[in-house]
């Protein structure tokens, strides 16, 4: 396990944002929708929230000639907390699986490609008991974060999220949740691929138990 002694103190369990712990993608369609309202610009919505994951700019640069990309994610940014805070609702299994972490005497770290203070919006609102936040970083940029805050484990949706886990050295326990399917997680060199959140505190239970057993 790269080193870590899973379940034994410190634990530190890291987990993705978007489609990991929350379900953002109504209220990120609504910010799109009135980015193009603002800018004149014509996003997909549908399109763009189906691949959540990458930085924002990514997306951006899909719909927005290179001159206006910064300019349009300085304007994203500024109308999500007005659309997209309110409609999004947490991830099956989110708060249990949360729960599951300090109840192990564990704390939760979350590290996402969006910016902190607007994550930090949504785990208020939705009143998610996580004890770190690192924004705005993506892949490989994730394994600073990880190894920074002595994570044991990161759990997340996205390729990229595997390849944050290896990066850092400690396992990457995938939720086949977001854009990714199961098989894609397992070649990206997901430890553990899980249906959703719901059957993350078992397995935490069962990996700590292998652990006590080495």
């Amino acid at each position: 396990m790269g080193g870590y002694v899973l379940g034994m103190p410190p634990l530190t369990v890291g987990f993705d944002l978007d489609m990991t712990l929350v379900d953002s993608r109504p209220g990120i369609a609504a910010t799109y929708r009135a980015l193009t309202a603002l800018t004149g610009m014509p996003v997909d919505a549908d399109a763009a929230v189906s691949r959540l994951g990458p930085p924002l700019r990514v997306e951006i640069a899909r719909w927005f000639p290179p001159e206006r990309v910064e300019s349009a994610v300085e304007a994203y940014r500024e109308l999500y907390p007005a659309y997209a805070i309110t409609p999004t609702l947490p991830m099956p299994g989110a708060v249990a699986a949360i729960a599951a972490v300090h109840a192990h005497g564990g704390r939760v770290l979350v590290v996402t490609s969006k910016i902190g203070r607007l994550a930090r919006l949504h785990l208020d609102h939705l009143g998610l008991a996580v004890d770190e936040l690192a924004g705005d970083l993506f892949a490989e940029e994730k394994a600073t974060a990880l190894r920074e805050h002595g994570a044991t484990l990161y759990v997340g949706d996205h390729v990229a999220d595997m390849v944050a886990a290896g990066a850092a050295d400690i396992p990457g326990v995938a939720v086949a949740t977001g854009p990714c399917p199961a098989e894609e997680l397992r070649s990206a060199g997901a430890h553990l691929v899980l249906e959703d959140l719901t059957g993350f505190p078992a397995a935490l239970d069962r990996m700590i138990r292998l652990a006590l057993q080495q």
